[in-house]
């Protein structure tokens, strides 16, 4: 409501009720009328200076600061610029859209905050387990390493298992915290995504056949698809994806990788005939240590961190990442990459 309107409406409020109670004492219109415009004139004037003086432009100031902090100015900035036309109305809309931030803000500092007390729970985890292997290993050493050699060397073999566990712990964590400060930089190159994929399939061959999976490409995928992507980090989105499709398929199974072409990107997906994923699970996947069977994913040698890797470096290529799965029917991975010009 305008400052003219608000000052109009008290006046006549006022003038009506001076007017009235010297009609009720006179009982003569012409006084009625006299005291009413009188009232109302001076009500008008004296409403105006004090509306302007003492409230109005007080509001004017709080809504400039509100409005200006809001577009990111410092406090020196925001005190001399913006003037609303309204600023009453204006102030509430402002208020409203402030508190309505604010909550959202709050609501997602809860959710980083119970993250990082999950995030360091489960580093905490993730060190202990080996760290207490690699004790243990050490002291059982020191009691039989004169007695029996050859018990002293296997054990010295499983506390070497676990130091490389630790190793790739820390430098699954080391990758993930440079992605996200940007201190790893992406290398952007032309190159034909096909001979990489082929190359990851060659390297991953024995593990597969270990596993007795199958992993292959379907004819129609084959011819050259040339991208702009940083190589080597693609190489570790599909190794990454590639292993986890080995290690949850089932005997006999298969892994495909299938190419669709889009407007400007492929679309690149990662599809398995594995053991699958129930859908409670598939919006945490990406998590950082999240597990769905953290005993069998530890008794594979995973970190739990490679799959927050490969989101980590398909954001970093503004690129994105999706899954889906049905159990004991298989798991589709999909991720975009640019299209090379």
């Amino acid at each position: 409501m305008k400052l003219s309107v608000l000052v109009l409406i008290t006046a006549l409020a006022v003038a009506l009720s001076i007017g009235l109670v010297n009609f009720y004492f006179q009982h003569n219109l012409y006084y009625l009328a006299v005291s009413f415009g009188i009232s109302f004139v001076t009500s008008f004037l004296v409403f105006y200076y004090l509306f302007e003086k003492y409230i109005y432009t007080k509001i004017k100031l709080i809504y400039k600061l509100i409005h200006n902090l809001k577009l990111g100015k410092d406090l020196k900035e925001a005190l001399g610029e913006y003037v609303s036309a309204d600023p009453i109305n204006d102030v509430e809309a402002e208020v409203k859209e402030w508190a309505g931030a604010k909550k959202k803000e709050i609501d997602l500092l809860k959710k980083q905050e119970q993250f990082r007390r999950e995030f360091l729970s489960n580093v905490s985890h993730e060190f202990k387990t080996p760290l207490f292997a690699i004790q243990g290993y050490v002291e059982t050493l020191q009691d039989c390493l004169l007695d029996d050699p050859e018990m002293a060397m296997k054990f010295l073999k499983k506390a070497e298992k676990n130091i490389e566990r630790l190793s790739y712990l820390i430098n699954d964590l080391d990758a993930i915290s440079k992605l996200e400060t940007g201190e790893m930089p992406i290398n952007f190159e032309k190159f034909d995504f096909v001979v990489l994929a082929r190359e990851v399939m060659d390297s991953l061959e024995d593990t597969a056949q270990t596993h007795k999976i199958k992993l292959f490409f379907k004819d129609k995928y084959t011819g050259p698809t040339m991208v702009y992507a940083d190589r080597e980090k693609i190489r570790q989105i599909l190794i990454n994806l590639l292993q986890n499709s080995i290690k949850y398929g089932n005997e006999n199974g298969s892994t495909a990788i299938k190419i669709f072409e889009l407007h400007d990107q492929f679309l690149i997906e990662v599809t398995d005939d594995g053991i699958g994923i129930e859908e409670k699970h598939l919006t945490r996947l990406f998590e950082r240590f999240y597990r769905i069977d953290s005993h069998r994913s530890r008794k594979e040698g995973g970190t739990g961190l490679g799959l927050a890797i490969v989101k980590h470096i398909l954001e970093a290529h503004e690129q994105t990442i999706s899954v889906r799965s049905t159990p004991n029917i298989g798991t589709t991975f999909g991720f975009t990459l640019q299209k090379s010009n």
